[in-house]
């Protein structure tokens, strides 16, 4: 598969699948979480709240590791594994167009003053385990 191609599969499963494990690192140990994500050209973007856990987590360490992708059917399912830099992107446009009424689990609408996005550059993004293949990196630069 070149690089083209590993790129395209990457970006179909970011794509389909909106739900992963973000890990950051709590009192010098890994910690992980589901997180909701949208993407823009490789660069994810989750919603959370200011005063979340994972917001001191990240202003201490701003790199983390996301999986997103995998749909539960065992060996053979392709998923994406994401290393990337965190910053806090406060955009009240970016917050309206990335808003959906599931949010309102967590937040009163789009101006909630505590909802804030994060936003996650790659660093590293790996193509996984499509069908006991080896992983396949995509080359950022």
């Amino acid at each position: 598969m070149n690089q083209e191609e590993v790129r395209q599969q990457i970006e179909k499963i970011l794509n389909e699948s909106h739900i992963g494990t973000m890990a950051t690192i709590k009192n010098n140990k890994p910690h992980s979480r589901y997180m909701t994500f949208f993407h823009r050209d490789l660069t994810l973007f989750t919603p959370t709240d200011k005063h979340a856990e994972k917001t001191d987590e990240l202003e201490a360490n701003p790199y983390t590791h996301i999986i997103i992708g995998y749909e539960g059917d065992g060996f053979g399912d392709e998923f994406v594994e994401y290393q990337g830099k965190v910053t806090f992107n406060h955009s009240e446009e970016l917050k309206k167009e990335l808003w959906n009424d599931d949010m309102k689990l967590y937040f009163d609408g789009p101006e909630d003053p505590n909802y804030t996005l994060l936003e996650i550059q790659p660093i590293g993004i790996r193509l996984m385990n499509k069908k006991g293949n080896e992983p396949m990196e995509l080359h950022l630069n």
